[in-house]
């Protein structure tokens, strides 16, 4: 036996358990539509706080999505974080046509903070609700969006529920990117056990995080994640690791945003949490380079240089994760004939943690949205 053969063997036993472990948690998932927009009542008061920089290009229909929302008792407090371009003037216009609409502005970032965690928990602390909604400038909702998870979160009894949104992928690399990513957050997270209060795997979602007031101040809100450019998956994690119970759900349906514009924006805005999202870690960023581009890289690249069993078995791993990665974008609302465009979005996914790293290093910080943040500065927000 070859040892191209003994690595393709170890590459489908690999390949096998890592599709039982997505396909068995998927199923344990129900999407958002499977609750009713409904429900006996009373309805809790709902306090949606949006943290915003420079949104003008998406901040108009965001907010105004926000305002027509299906939902008989909330308040909508958006936050204008030091805004340079038209948001002011937007948010304006926007609080003249519509009076329940709230606006704050901070004119300058405290020390130990970054702009966006500081944003949001100015916002929650002038929040009324007995439910806190986080969510982004750039977020699309269909009206029945937030019925909806407030009947999940009531009826599971959960502190916690946060919603996957459909990612806007134009062109074509960027949605080859957008399947790699989802599929490696899905490995990286395991989302399916975040409801299991024996396991220490966590979920958050910038576009939706919808949480009780009561565990959401219990557990230090923003304050404990305030140099954290991975706020809202670390949201998820304190929350989880406070004793509370949290769970989420597929709503491609429900809401939509842009992921972003272009490959290039994509790279760019990735800088300044990929390195983040492996705890500033050199050691894991690249053993996960090395793991991914051995048995995710080297199937596709064995159809050319291999023949026989080995081609075979090859052959199969790629149609495993072929068929991984369709799944994932059916449940995500997105195209799934970029799936065959996996290798390239995994060479991709792989230089973007490997620039990033090199470029915070390098710089001794992260740069995020026109201020610098010193890398021993965030490092000692570790969680």
């Amino acid at each position: 036996m070859t040892a191209l053969l003994i690595l393709a063997l170890v590459t489908l036993l690999g390949t096998l358990l890592i599709a039982v472990e997505l396909l068995c948690g998927e199923r344990r998932l129900q999407p958002l539509r499977a609750t009713p927009s409904d429900g006996p009542g009373p309805w809790p008061l709902v306090s949606i706080v949006v943290a915003v920089r420079n949104e003008e290009r998406h901040l108009h229909a965001a907010v105004t999505s926000l305002l027509r929302l299906a939902y008989p008792a909330y308040e909508l407090i958006v936050v204008d974080d030091r805004s340079d371009d038209r948001t002011p003037i937007i948010l304006a216009e926007l609080a003249g046509n519509f009076p329940q609409l709230k606006v704050l502005r901070i004119e300058t970032l405290p020390a130990g903070w970054l702009g966006k965690n500081h944003a949001l928990w100015q916002g929650s602390c002038r929040a009324a609700g007995e439910l806190l909604l986080f969510t982004d400038g750039d977020i699309i909702m269909e009206g029945s969006v937030l019925s909806r998870a407030v009947n999940r979160l009531q009826s599971e009894r959960l502190d916690h529920l946060a919603l996957t949104p459909r990612m806007t992928l134009p062109g074509t690399l960027l949605p080859i990117l957008g399947l790699a990513f989802i599929f490696f957050f899905g490995l990286f997270t395991r989302p399916w056990r975040a409801a299991d209060p024996q396991s220490p795997c966590h979920i958050g979602i910038g576009a939706f995080n919808l949480l009780r007031s009561s565990a959401y101040h219990a557990v230090g809100g923003h304050q404990t994640i305030a140099l954290r450019p991975d706020d809202d998956l670390k949201l998820g994690k304190i929350i989880k690791r406070g004793g509370f119970r949290q769970n989420v759900a597929y709503a491609p349906e429900f809401l939509a945003v842009e992921w972003y514009a272009s490959l290039g924006e994509a790279i760019r805005g990735l800088e300044k949490n990929a390195f983040a999202g492996c705890d500033y870690r050199v050691g894991m960023v690249l053993g996960g380079v090395v793991v991914q581009l051995t048995f995710g890289l080297w199937p596709y690249l064995a159809l050319l240089l291999t023949e026989g069993t080995t081609w075979s078995v090859n052959l199969l791993i790629v149609l495993i994760f072929t068929a991984l990665l369709m799944r994932g974008a059916m449940l995500h609302g997105e195209r799934k004939r970029f799936a065959w465009g996996f290798p390239l979005g995994l060479c991709l996914f792989s230089w973007i943690l490997l620039r990033t790293m090199l470029l915070n290093l390098y710089q001794g910080g992260i740069f995020w949205r026109g201020t610098f943040y010193p890398l021993d500065q965030l490092r000692r927000n570790r969680l």
